[in-house]
């Protein structure tokens, strides 16, 4: 469902196209074949007649949004209801659950990422990472983007939302408290935050939650 994508890419479908694979072959797709625009945090694209995905439970929110494509909404809500899954997740939303494995190759950076999610709050640039973990700050970029597959920045933001996410759908504390005890400082950043990643604000995710 993720890795297929090199099997197009090396037929040639994809070229001049938008695809996207699972994160961690991400990077190693673009690699091969430069042709293709690969865009790693989708959850699944579509690109004229071809469909991409980011793995197996990404490739039933494909399979979700073909349905709805081919014979409307109501019937892809009535069969994600009958397969007990979520309804539905928007091709645009970032590989969040990416965020379980961040530690990268052999778990090097695994500490650092524990002291990042207790340290939400403050300011976590490149040079204070790297002082935490004990490097220069242009080694650190790179071992740690080439570990984890992200850039320490988008990791940090990963981490946020992640945090974030949990507590607007879990609680009732304002969005306000929420923003800035994961370090977005204001809710509207926040907010653009979400919609990147999520393709909802966060009002509209507690709603959800709630819901279900």
């Amino acid at each position: 469902v993720c890795s297929g994508a090199f099997l197009l890419a090396g037929a040639g479908l994809l070229d001049g196209k938008r695809a996207t694979t699972h994160w961690r072959r991400a990077p190693r797709l673009a690699r091969l074949f430069p042709q293709v625009q690969v865009e790693p945090d989708c959850i699944h694209i579509r690109d004229g007649q071809v469909w991409t995905s980011a793995g197996i439970s990404a490739g039933i929110d494909l399979a979700l949004a073909l349905i709805a494509q081919d014979h409307g909404e109501p019937l892809a809500r009535a069969v994600a209801q009958d397969m007990v899954v979520y309804y539905r997740r928007p091709g645009g939303q970032s590989q969040f659950s990416a965020l379980a494995e961040l530690g990268g190759e052999g778990g090097r950076f695994d500490d650092l990422l524990a002291w990042m999610r207790a340290h939400l709050a403050e300011k976590l640039g490149v040079e204070a990472l790297a002082e935490q973990a004990a490097m220069s700050p242009r080694n650190f970029s790179r071992a740690f983007t080439r570990a984890v597959g992200l850039s320490p920045a988008r990791a940090v933001e990963r981490l946020r939302l992640e945090t974030a996410r949990e507590r607007v759908e879990s609680g009732t504390e304002p969005v306000e408290t929420i923003a800035l005890a994961t370090g977005f400082g204001d809710p509207e950043r926040m907010r653009r935050a979400f919609l990147r990643a999520f393709g909802q604000p966060p009002q509209a995710m507690r709603r959800l939650a709630r819901q279900t």
